[in-house]
């Protein structure tokens, strides 16, 4: 029987500079999503983000926990999916922002968005997966010319759907692109 999602809520919007060192992303806000899942007493837990992100586009998906080390994907979005226990994770680079996630959140970073774990609990699984419109690539501050990165960034195409919600979930909105006129 597959896990509920909880009903439908704005995420958390965060946006990041970049810092010379890690590009972020200048559009595309980090969004985090707050008990996107009831996994509490699930025998699989992993299960359904794994078969949401599949569902709406967002493939490539592996089970593990977060790097301890500052990293980046210049070439792709990438989703986390807290399946089991809680971490403490720096987005935005060595000068962004310390968030605590923990079973049944959701987080969808932006190319370019920076991101290490700072501490985790011992039962910490994650559900990551990439937006099936998209190359891949990881990068370390330091591994890429920091104007390739961006260039490589701004050619990174929207999703074609929220990884928890799909065709009407709120990053169909918040990711939009800007009207012209």
């Amino acid at each position: 029987m597959p896990v509920p999602m909880m009903e439908q809520a704005t995420p958390q919007a965060c946006r990041f500079a970049d810092d010379g060192e890690t590009p972020n992303n200048p559009v595309l806000p980090l969004l985090v999503y707050r008990r996107a899942f009831d996994v509490a007493g699930a025998r699989d837990p992993a299960a359904p983000f794994e078969e949401a992100f599949a569902a709406h586009g967002w493939g490539r998906s592996w089970r593990n926990g977060i790097y301890d080390f500052l990293h980046f994907h210049t070439r792709t979005h990438e989703v986390l999916g807290i399946a089991c226990g809680r971490a403490r994770v720096q987005f935005g680079g060595a000068r962004g922002q310390e968030l605590d996630v923990e079973a049944g959140d959701v987080v969808v970073l932006p190319a370019g968005t920076g991101h290490r774990r700072v501490s985790a609990s011992t039962d910490l699984l994650v559900v990551g997966a990439y937006s099936d419109n998209s190359g891949f690539d990881q990068k370390r501050p330091g591994q890429i010319d920091h104007a390739h990165a961006l260039a490589a960034i701004a050619a990174v195409p929207l999703p074609r759907q929220d990884p928890v919600y799909g065709a009407e979930g709120p990053l169909t909105t918040i990711w939009s692109p800007p009207m012209s006129g």
